[in-house]
């Protein structure tokens, strides 16, 4: 990302403030996960009546308004009366929450919520503060909607999932507040909470954004940001273990192609493979003429992988400060009708993210397979079974790897590419980016255990080299691998030791361990 809006960095000391003005990444992982405290300056409460009062004018004066003094979608020719206006907001709650299948996780509602109440404050909404307040009460109490994951098609927002947030605040529906789902009537209440009665526009303005799409995206965008370093870890190791050669990472070689990400890559190679000897022991032999392509041309692959998250940050750095409602309030006072919230910017964004990711898991199942090959003249057993034929070694870790990596083609094929009519075919064209935001909050779980495999396999490898010492970050990788997982003396049950390298890769471990050895941060 682009800015503060880093992955890694800390949010400001004391509550995220809502003023309007771009969360960062950071921020949003804090409430998200962390259950971080929000507040609502004053200032942004005064500002929110003072914008209101355009909007009641407006209905006072009986202005034709979408949304406010009219019907939704193809019914936006139909008239409401004035006594109406507040039904009309809690009938689009309630018809709109018709979301389908598994409940979206708490860290993805609770983004949600914060996101919304963040365009809600910069005032082009024209609620009242008692929206917000609805939204970051239920924040700071623990209290979750609960919120089915499938229904969006990333048109006019995400309807069905804001709506079921919405319908939540308003009492109906249903929260979970730490102890599982029970009616939001009874769930507000105990938290000492009243129920929202929404005011004409209220309803609209909680559904109809990106939220939802931006929040999935960018918890996911944040988890790829530990991968990609530990994906160069794994690389390093296997490129070590299976002896193979450090010069295609040289500097002035990836110059030549001026590719920043690959560079990147490269560079990071470079500095955990420093100083091997098990590098340095065959460096001389006739194999080391050339690696394959899963080795020698790793930074060239998962440098795009950079490169295509790199640009995803770009555009969630952009939604983090974008007002995606519809109409909007103007700085003149206008109300327009506007299509910001079509979420064809996010579903691009994170369709090219996920094509960079399983691109990254294929290029890693490769080189475990060629690790591990009983055609592989690099001197290593089989499978790196301690008595191949009796034993199977880490044969199954790369089937897993190839299950995962064949499902991660099938979730990296763009959702944005498909499109399908609704509402009576005026919402004539559709992004998916919902769809697409889901696919790549799972790429990357099976990316991870994908690259985590590869480093249990490489940590395998490595301890038939011994007594080589390998590099400071490679070695610093492999002991770390090494105090999770013991070594294996024959065939075990595999699946605890793929978890717990996944786990590694997620948590940052890994990669912290390398960068403590080399004394400074990978790229």
């Amino acid at each position: 990302m682009t800015g503060d809006a880093t992955a890694e960095a800390s949010p400001p000391p004391g509550p995220v403030r809502l003023t309007g003005q771009p969360l960062t990444a950071a921020q949003v992982v804090a409430v998200a996960r962390d259950h971080a405290p929000v507040a609502v300056p004053e200032a942004t409460r005064n500002h929110l009546a003072q914008r209101r009062a355009v909007i009641d004018d407006a209905v006072e004066r009986g202005e034709a308004v979408y949304g406010i003094t009219t019907g939704l979608g193809a019914l936006a020719a139909e008239r409401v009366a004035a006594d109406e206006l507040g039904e009309l907001q809690r009938n689009l709650l309630r018809s709109h929450a018709a979301g389908v299948g598994d409940p979206l996780p708490d860290e993805v509602v609770r983004a949600m919520m914060l996101l919304r109440a963040r365009t809600l404050c910069a005032g082009h909404s024209g609620v009242r503060p008692e929206v917000v307040d609805a939204l970051v009460g239920c924040l700071q109490a623990g209290l979750t909607p609960v919120v089915p994951s499938r229904g969006s098609v990333g048109a006019s927002g995400d309807l069905a999932q804001l709506a079921h947030i919405g319908l939540a605040l308003t009492g109906e529906g249903a929260i979970d507040d730490g102890g599982g789902a029970r009616p939001a009537d009874e769930a507000l209440a105990d938290a000492g909470l009243a129920p929202l009665a929404p005011a004409p526009k209220e309803g609209l303005a909680l559904v109809n954004g990106t939220e939802g799409m931006l929040a999935v995206a960018l918890l996911a965008w944040h988890d790829a940001a530990r991968l990609l370093p530990g994906a160069d870890v794994a690389a390093a190791l296997t490129t070590e273990a299976g002896f193979g050669s450090d010069r295609p990472f040289a500097a002035d070689l990836h110059a030549l192609r001026g590719q920043p990400g690959q560079s990147e890559s490269a560079a990071n190679l470079a500095a955990l493979l420093a100083g091997s000897e098990v590098v340095a022991s065959h460096r001389d032999s006739d194999h080391a003429v050339q690696d394959p392509y899963s080795i020698r041309c790793a930074p060239q692959v998962h440098g795009t992988a950079r490169r295509a998250h790199d640009w995803c940050g770009e555009v969630l750095d952009a939604e983090l400060g974008a007002v995606t409602d519809n109409p909007v309030l103007l700085d003149d006072d206008r109300v327009e009708s506007t299509g910001n919230f079509h979420g064809e910017p996010l579903g691009l964004a994170v369709g090219a993210l996920g094509v960079g990711l399983a691109s990254l898991a294929s290029i890693s199942e490769r080189r475990t397979l060629w690790l591990m090959s009983p055609e592989s003249t690099r001197g290593l057993s089989a499978f790196l079974a301690q008595r191949p034929g009796l034993q199977s070694g880490l044969m199954l870790a790369q089937y897993t790897q190839a299950a995962l990596v064949a499902e991660s083609k099938q979730l990296a094929q763009p959702a944005v590419l498909d499109s399908i009519p609704t509402s009576g075919t005026q919402e004539d064209h559709v992004s998916m980016a919902w769809h697409g935001g889901l696919r790549v909050r799972e790429l990357v779980a099976h990316v991870t255990r994908v690259v985590g495999a590869e480093a249990l396999c490489a940590a395998r490898a490595l301890d038939l080299r011994a007594p080589l010492r390998p590099a400071a970050g490679t070695g610093a990788a492999h002991a770390t691998l090494r105090r999770h997982i013991a070594p294996m003396t024959g065939d075990r049950e595999l699946a605890p030791d793929l978890e717990r390298a996944a786990a590694l890769v997620t948590e940052g471990v890994l990669v912290a361990s390398a960068e403590a050895a080399l004394g400074a941060a990978l790229r």
